[in-house]
């Protein structure tokens, strides 16, 4: 695994010649924040490899109604789905922060999958993890309350994009990402109103702090317990 990237992302499970062969491929191109990579509806082939930065993928329905489905950091993949198919994009893809990332047509990158089966396993991990996310949403959808259905979306957040805080990742970890209310609530999938007195709540039970729109977990043992998930730990 290569430690420039966080091991929850395509290119942190990559060695280090595969990496290097990789990163030769597609034109390197630079996006200022709020700037939208690729667009839902566009029937392009080519894929975006993340090296610097954090985006945003979301859906819109034909009444104008957004979702936020995932967020991506440095070291991901985004736009597979609509390359492997050969179908129109499926959602929007916005830059958060600055954002570099390589631009790869399709073919180079089947070639390249083709020549490199460790790049072609660390692909398919990728998107398996991806699918267990959206399995696991859809789960809690219909298990949880949404207090614990936001604690869960939260816990799996920090655990691909958190941060130690006061040196110590197993008691508190700071998002690595800035998210608004309505976004964490599309990601739960609850109502805003709704999300914001999970929020309220979980903030009482002193499990997380709020700064603007900065996410601090106070106690991931006790978040993972309320959450329940303690037994299936992903620290």
């Amino acid at each position: 695994m290569n430690p420039r990237w966080s091991p929850s992302t395509f290119l942190g499970q990559l060695p280090a010649e595969t990496l290097d062969h990789l990163l030769h491929l597609g034109t390197l191109t630079a996006y200022p924040a709020h700037r939208f990579l690729l667009h839902q509806g566009d029937k392009s082939r080519h894929v975006l490899l993340i090296t610097e930065g954090v985006v945003k993928v979301v859906t819109s329905s034909e009444d104008g109604c957004d979702m936020l489905l995932a967020v991506r950091v440095a070291g991901d993949l985004v736009g597979e789905m609509a390359a492997f198919e050969n179908q129109p994009r499926s959602g929007t893809v916005i830059a958060c922060s600055d954002v570099s990332a390589h631009i790869i047509q399709w073919r180079a990158l089947e070639g390249f999958l083709t020549r490199h089966a460790d790049a072609m396993a660390a692909l398919f991990q990728m998107m398996s993890a991806r699918l267990r996310w959206a399995n696991r949403r859809r789960l809690d959808f219909r298990a949880y309350d949404a207090p614990t259905r936001l604690a869960r979306v939260i816990a799996e957040l920090a655990q691909a994009y958190g941060h130690p805080h006061n040196g110590d990742a197993d008691k508190s970890v700071t998002l690595g990402v800035t998210l608004t209310q309505t976004e964490l609530a599309s990601l739960a999938g609850l109502a805003l109103p709704t999300a914001e007195k999970a929020l309220a709540t979980l903030s009482q039970q002193g499990l997380l702090e709020r700064n603007y729109r900065r996410i601090t977990i106070s106690d991931i043992p006790q978040l993972l317990k309320f959450a329940r998930i303690e037994d299936e730990n992903p620290y």
